[in-house]
């Protein structure tokens, strides 16, 4: 009887530092390898929340995504490198393509704050304006923008897949930017947590 008391201690306690430790990981953020997005882009991508720049198409991603809020640092986002694919334009539904793919590695964050029609997900409320859950915002200075968007449209929705950053065709000049880790580390896709997230999410 006492074995079997310690043992489901052990089990309750075991249990409960996992479920702390998740938490703590995650911190409340929503991080999936894939899904439906919307899509904008911008430029000025010289500083990017992540602290590591990086030729090749890069983007922002919304904040209850990214892993952190802003001047916290990099989050669980940094590093990671997904397959974005438009479907539509949300101002032209009518608009038939073309549509294109590009791979992107995520280098910022784009802020509930100041952007609450594309990035304003929160815990709450975890669509935005367009019934999207997750946003990216690409860099135009990399090029990834113009591959992206057909001429005259500046805003799509779409689809996005996580893959390996070997599919991705740029540089972020040597180790410390590998796998979804700004240590060196490297992790499997979403939802495995690599760094860890910063703070709570929005």
């Amino acid at each position: 009887m006492k074995l079997s008391s310690a043992v489901f201690a052990l089990t309750f306690l075991a249990g409960a530092h996992a479920i702390a430790l998740e938490s703590r990981q995650t911190g409340g953020y929503v991080q999936q390898a894939s899904g439906s997005a919307s899509f904008t882009m911008y430029t000025g991508c010289g500083q990017p929340a992540c602290g590591k720049t990086a030729t090749g198409f890069t983007a922002a991603i919304n904040q209850l995504t990214f892993g952190s809020a802003a001047g916290l640092g990099a989050g669980d986002a940094c590093g990671r490198c997904f397959a974005l694919t438009g479907t539509s334009d949300p101002f032209s539904p009518s608009f038939p393509g073309p549509f294109h793919t590009v791979v992107v590695k995520v280098t910022d964050l784009c802020p509930v704050q100041g952007n609450q029609e594309w990035c304003g997900q929160t815990r709450s409320n975890p669509n935005n304006q367009h019934g999207q859950p997750f946003h990216f915002d690409i860099c135009q200075d990399t090029g990834g923008a113009s591959a992206f968007f057909p001429s005259g449209h500046g805003a799509l929705l779409g689809t996005f897949t996580e893959v390996s950053c070997s599919q991705w065709s740029g540089s972020d000049g040597g180790s410390l930017f590998t796998g979804a880790c700004l240590n060196g580390e490297s992790a499997s896709n979403w939802p495995s947590t690599a760094c860890g997230n910063q703070g709570t999410a929005p």
